[in-house]
């Protein structure tokens, strides 16, 4: 998962998919990996610093299981929230 601080008067996290036909042929495994990502930002979103975040898939999963998928972002969103904020330069990000 990769993120980018954003300016403090933006309000909220915003959420980028990248999951390509490269790990996961079928489009039916693509989109269930897509929705559970999405359910679980929704979940998450209150407690997640103002940022851009990308979740890319890095590796060919094995079986997809509901779960453990929703499992592992949910602790990837846990661990960016416990995060102190980083100071963001405007002109910089612009």
């Amino acid at each position: 998962m990769h993120y980018l601080p954003r300016p403090s008067e933006c309000s909220g996290p915003r959420l980028g998919l990248v999951i390509g036909k490269k790990f996961i042929k079928a489009a039916v495994g693509r989109n269930l990996v897509k929705r559970q990502i999405r359910e679980q930002f929704r979940l998450a979103r209150a407690s997640l610093p103002a940022c851009d975040l990308v979740v890319r898939l890095a590796v060919k999963p094995g079986r997809l299981d509901r779960r453990a998928i929703a499992a592992e972002i949910a602790s990837l969103f846990a661990k960016l929230s416990r995060r102190p904020p980083v100071p963001v330069d405007v002109a910089k990000v612009q």
